[in-house]
Formats: C-alpha cells, structure tokens, sequence
C-alpha cells in the first residue's frame, strides 16, 4: 500500500470513527451499542481496504496512472508540376497539367534516405492525370480539370508502395492556338451541318414539286385547290398557267387537252421568203441557190391558218377565233377533211364532229362557245 493511500484509510478511519461517536451521543445508545458499532466500522474498512488491494493486483497500471507515448509526426512533403503535356483524346491537341503533388512515406519508420520520393509521386500524379485525360476530347477542358482535381484528391500508394500521393490545385488548359484551331473547326462543322440540312430540304421540296406537284397538269391542279380551296373559280381560270407551269417541269409540251388554253402553245412559224418567184407561176416557193441546198419546209394549210389568225390578233381559246376557226374548219372540210381536224384540234384542243355545227344550228350562223 503507497503512502497516499495508507492516508486515506487513515482519514476515512477518523471521519466514520467520528460520526459514529456523534450519532451515539445523540441518539443516547445504550453501552452495549458502543463496542457494537466499532466492530461493525473495523470490518467494513477491512472490506474496503481489501478490495482495494486486489483492484492493484489485477490492473497495476489504472488509467490515467501512465502518460500517454508521443506519436510519431506525419512527414509531407509537397513539390509543384508546371505545364505538362497530357495527351487527350485528339491526336496532336495535348492539354497543359499543373498541380501541386502532395506525398507522405507510406512507413514512417522506413528509411527515406534509399527512394527519390519526390520523384515518385510526380511520376504517379502524371501516370494518373493521363488516363483520365487520354480519354477525354479536348473542347471541354474545364470540366476535365474538375473531374481531374476529383480523381487526383485522395491519398493513394505508389506501385511500389513506398509513399501515398495526391494532387492539390489543378489546372488543365490547352494552348492558345489549339484552342483556335477548335473553335474553327467547330464554327467549319456546325456551316457543314446546317448547309447539309438545307441542302436535304431544297431536295426534298424540288422532288415533292417535280414527282408529285407537278407530275401532270391534273395533280397541279388538285395542289392549287388544296392550297385555296376557296377560290375554285380562280383555280378554273389558273388552269392554263398550271399547264404551262408543269410542261416547264418536266421538259415538255402542253398537253393536248389544255392546249387552248395556252395561246403560247401553238409555235409560231414563218412563211419563207421567196427568192424568185415567176409571173404567172402559182404557189412559188423559194428556188435553191445551189444543188447541195435543201428545199424550205412548205407550211401546212392548219399551221398557215393559224400564223394568220395569230397575226391579226387573235389567240387561240378566244370565241371569236373558235368561232372563226369551226368556220373555216366546215367549209373546207369537204375537200381536206385532216385539215379541218387540225384546225379545229388548234382552236378548241379536239376536233370537232365531221359536218356538225358546235352549237347544233345551221353553219351559216354559228354562235360557237368553247
């Protein structure tokens, strides 16, 4: 027993010895009471005395009796990378690394004086940094440095397992000029694909307007009253122009049954000139001024017909040319029944029947409609 704690049984001793004595006296126990209430105090500091000394026996070291051992400090160590090319995922556009490398022995008792720990943790920052940023394409290298800063924040051993390394304020940019290059290329790329877009649509519209819209006069039609399906006599009237409109488009001649309803239809031609003509000689045509030359095409009587009414004016389609041309149609169809087919094909796009008034009434007074 120390001698601290052979003072406090000592005191304890006093102290219920004491209060015994006062309770006794106040209490006027009787004399029998007295040697009683000793035993019984002797005892329980026996019991406290002995349970005391087998508490040292078991933990001879209590809590809080031993200071606590000093831990062995944590060496860091810290050097700065500057611009280092990292490859990123497009050839020849590498980004620019540069951190602060952050490294601690991986054994603080090991010799430190046997490794270049500097070198180890800038080689295993690099080696990490690089497979993060060769998958990576170089347009967006600010959030590469973001993901970069996450990736290279922890603490993590070397392959050889010598120190732990991380990378602290993280910056990846590209060079100047590269980043030029990009935005370039990306203005060139965004033209490319709008050009394309645009281009699709005038071909689709022209394949819409040329397989479908214009295929025939009909069709043109039928998309006219899809358009304004309002104005049905307008569309009547616009018949003639769609016509011509869509023998444009495809390359052709007006068809026959909307020929009257294009004056334009008809192509004009020419009497030639004759170069010498005979008194008296009916007919006479322009006489070749040489053998090798070829005989002028001799106009046939429907397209003569036509050149003369065309130069007084009228235009095919007109009641007074129908009128004029069912005419003429019926008094030479006895002598030139395929003349009088023509013409009349000409002036109302179909011939009319063999020796029959349009209207039904005598030829001599024909009120002919178209």
């Amino acid at each position: 027993m120390s001698t601290g704690q052979k003072t406090v049984s000592i005191f304890l001793t006093v102290i219920s010895a004491l209060l015994v004595l006062i309770l006794g006296l106040c209490l006027d126990w009787p004399l029998w009471v007295w040697p009683t209430a000793m035993a019984v105090l002797l005892a329980a500091l026996a019991v406290a005395v002995s349970a005391a000394a087998r508490t040292r026996r078991r933990d001879p070291f209590p809590p809080g009796t031993v200071p606590d051992q000093p831990v062995p400090s944590v060496e860091r160590r810290e050097v700065y990378v500057d611009r280092i090319s990292l490859p990123s995922q497009l050839a020849d556009y590498d980004f620019l690394f540069s951190a602060t490398v952050r490294w601690c022995p991986a054994d603080p008792s090991a010799d430190g004086a046997l490794i270049n720990a500097g070198a180890l943790a800038m080689d295993a920052v690099i080696e990490r940094a690089r497979v993060v940023t060769s998958c990576r394409e170089p347009f967006r290298s600010s959030l590469v440095q973001h993901e970069l800063s996450g990736a290279l924040g922890v603490m993590e051993l070397t392959p050889g397992g010598h120190i732990r390394v991380m990378a602290l304020e993280v910056v990846l940019i590209l060079p100047e000029e590269d980043q030029q290059r990009l935005h370039r290329l990306a203005a060139i790329r965004k033209s490319e694909e709008l050009w394309e877009h645009e281009r699709n649509y005038e071909r689709n519209k022209r394949e819409y307007l040329g397989g479908d819209v214009l295929r025939n006069t009909g069709s043109a039609v039928v998309w006219w009253l899809a358009k304004n399906d309002d104005h049905v006599e307008k569309a009547v009237k616009d018949i003639g122009l769609l016509a011509r409109l869509t023998s444009a488009a495809n390359n052709e001649e007006v068809a026959e049954p909307f020929r009257h309803l294009v004056p334009e239809a008809f192509p004009p031609f020419t009497l030639p000139e004759p170069e010498s003509a005979a008194f008296g000689e009916p007919f006479a045509g322009a006489a070749p001024s040489s053998p090798s030359q070829e005989d002028p095409v001799e106009p046939t009587l429907a397209e003569a017909f036509t050149d003369f009414v065309r130069r007084r004016g009228g235009t095919p389609g007109d009641k007074e040319c129908l009128l004029v041309a069912e005419q003429v149609a019926m008094a030479i169809e006895g002598w030139d029944e395929d003349t009088a087919h023509e013409i009349r094909r000409r002036f109302t796009g179909q011939p009319a029947a063999a020796g029959a008034s349009p209207n039904g009434s005598d030829p001599a007074s024909p009120s002919f409609e178209p």
